[in-house]
């Protein structure tokens, strides 16, 4: 197959190609791109599965940790005032993992950017693509209704003008039959004319749909964003009902990061099985959608000296015919205006429709090359396979990192919590009061909450 210009698979479209892929009952499956069979969608299905995996794991281990923390822990002698050791290595470590977050969130900015860049390089591509089948579909209409107009009209004409001479009239009706030949070749120069896919419906059907993907992303981006900095905000101001609800708000930002994560994922594993080979699917797929030759397919997308174009026969013929015109009309100047000056005028009028024929015919000439529509889809694979595919892999970079720093945050914000002046029965869970006697261990996460909800009681 040949590669569009400027276009190779990159190493992270080898790299992700070679990943292993299984069904749901663990059979292999092709590592080709084949969206419509049923063992491809359960491999990808089963890629996006892993992130749920992930995230289970990262349940576990939280509940895990805050309920040894919380229960197993022994209890401080009364009258203990210090701060248990290592509290303050706990509050930093929460805020380099919330930092770490925040640095997170800028690569997803990156990578959403990427993403969008490379989807409305597709757009474009598509759309371009589409002013080139219309420009050459109303190119053959104008050109065609043109020469039928002058075949109705000045051939008409002229031949009434020079019926006595039947030589100029033999002439006159070889003049017709040639602009009718010509008329019939270009009108299969319009391959596209009836197709009912249209790339303009899939350039808007994808910029929807990216349209909306990126402002999910961007409020996703922006309440991880704010659920780092009002973390942070509790901390400094060590405020235990914020930090309370910063623990809700990140067990959530927690389910929605894993949960990009493996759409992430398994569109980039996707992506990357269509960037490695995309002439082969790209092909059938035009084919069955257009009902287009293979031939006329095979020139476009692959656009090298191995496969001709399959209009140059059409284009040889037509240009030849417009030749034959030319020559006829001007014998027919010589000989017909001297005796017939009636003829001047349909004359001088089929020259005209004759230059502007043949400008046509050297646009069409131009338009019809490979050139043009095969580097649309070279600029379109670069798009999608280049630009979005790095972006992809800059938002699963982004949702590890926001994972993994939510995970942390919500193991250190409890550690964090014991280091909060006590302001009121909250402080039992420490015993730092000395005239109460200490809670028993597993008494404490039930005590927390009781201090919050008793902060926020009203006053009788």
């Amino acid at each position: 197959m040949g590669a569009p210009p400027g276009y190779r698979p990159s190493a992270w479209v080898h790299l992700l190609h070679q990943l292993p892929r299984a069904d749901f009952q663990l059979r292999p499956v092709p590592s080709g791109f084949a969206p419509r069979d049923q063992e491809y969608q359960q491999a990808l299905l089963l890629v996006a599965a892993l992130a749920g995996l992930g995230l289970g794991l990262s349940l576990i281990f939280i509940a895990v940790y805050l309920i040894r923390f919380c229960c197993c822990r022994p209890p401080e002698p009364p009258g203990a005032k210090s701060p248990p050791p290592g509290g303050g290595c706990v509050t930093w470590s929460c805020i380099a993992a919330l930092l770490v977050g925040c640095a997170g969130i800028g690569i997803g900015f990156y990578g959403n950017s990427e993403t969008s860049d490379g989807v409305s390089q597709l757009s474009s591509a598509l759309l371009h693509a589409n002013h080139t089948l219309s420009t050459i579909d109303d190119l053959v209409l104008e050109t065609v209704e043109r020469l039928s107009e002058a075949v109705r009209m000045e051939l008409t004409t002229l031949e009434e003008v020079l019926s006595e001479r039947v030589e100029l009239v033999a002439a006159t009706r070889g003049a017709r039959r040639q602009s009718e030949a010509v008329a019939q070749h270009l009108q299969g120069l319009a391959f596209w004319q009836g197709v009912s896919v249209s790339p303009v419906q899939v350039a808007e059907d994808v910029t929807f749909v990216e349209e909306y993907r990126w402002l999910a992303y961007i409020l996703l981006l922006l309440l991880v964003l704010l659920v780092c900095l009002f973390t942070l905000l509790g901390l400094a101001k060590q405020s235990k009902w914020l930090v309370v609800v910063m623990i809700t708000m990140s067990l959530l930002v927690l389910v929605l990061s894993w949960g990009s994560m493996g759409l992430e994922a398994a569109t980039a594993v996707g992506l990357s099985d269509f960037c490695s080979n995309p002439d082969t699917y790209v092909l059938n797929l035009t084919q069955e959608e257009t009902g287009l030759s293979s031939d006329i397919l095979n020139y476009y997308f692959l656009c090298n000296q191995a496969v001709s174009n399959p209009f140059q026969q059409r284009l040889t013929l037509s240009q030849r015919a417009l030749a034959s015109i030319h020559s006829q009309l001007q014998g027919l100047e010589r000989e017909a205006v001297p005796q017939f000056p009636a003829a001047q005028k349909p004359l001088l009028s089929l020259e005209e429709t004759l230059n502007a024929t043949e400008g046509s015919f050297h646009q069409l000439v131009a338009l019809l090359h490979c050139r043009s529509l095969h580097k649309d889809y070279g600029l379109a694979l670069r798009g999608l396979c280049e630009d979005a595919l790095e972006g992809l892999l800059f938002l699963m970079l982004f949702s590890l990192l926001s994972a993994g720093a939510l995970a942390t945050t919500l193991c250190s914000l409890p550690r964090a919590w014991a280091l909060f002046p006590p302001r009121n029965p909250s402080a039992l869970c420490s015993g730092s009061l000395p005239s109460e006697p200490p809670l028993q261990p597993g008494a404490c996460l039930s005590s927390l909450l009781l201090s919050w909800l008793l902060e926020k009681a009203p006053l009788t």
